[in-house]
């Protein structure tokens, strides 16, 4: 269910700019195929119109991966549009983080992939942005 959330918002954010990308696909489909989403269960997703939900009985872990991930698909296509930051400074605070751990993961988040050291070393970081 926190999965589906998840990809959900992602492609919200994605459509910020008017279209999806073909990496931004990519990595929405990459983050369900590696959670075991089934390809048929991904694709339509993509066509449809998501409500902004962000469950409320997500662990502290599930939250860093929520922003991470939305962090991670707003460098990917190396823009980043106003009203992308909007939309994660938003998700941000449904999560229960203070605004301003954007500007930390906008600093230290890579498009590419990151190693788990680097990952596990922004999640402690972002820590202190937890109310």
């Amino acid at each position: 269910m926190a999965l589906l959330a998840q990809m959900k918002l992602l492609i919200n954010l994605a459509r910020i700019d008017g279209e999806v990308a073909t990496r931004e696909r990519n990595y929405i489909r990459n983050i369900g195929l590696a959670n075991d989403v089934n390809a048929a269960e991904i694709e339509p997703l993509f066509e449809q119109r998501h409500d902004l939900i962000v469950p409320t009985d997500l662990t502290d872990d599930q939250k860093f991966d929520y922003i991470f991930s939305l962090v991670q698909l707003m460098k990917i296509d190396e823009r980043m549009y106003k009203e992308e930051i909007m939309f994660c400074s938003k998700i941000a605070s449904k999560l229960g983080y203070d605004e301003q751990v954007m500007f930390d993961l906008m600093l230290h988040v890579k498009s590419a992939a990151m190693g788990s050291d680097e990952v596990n070393a922004l999640k402690n970081l972002t820590k202190k942005f937890l109310s």
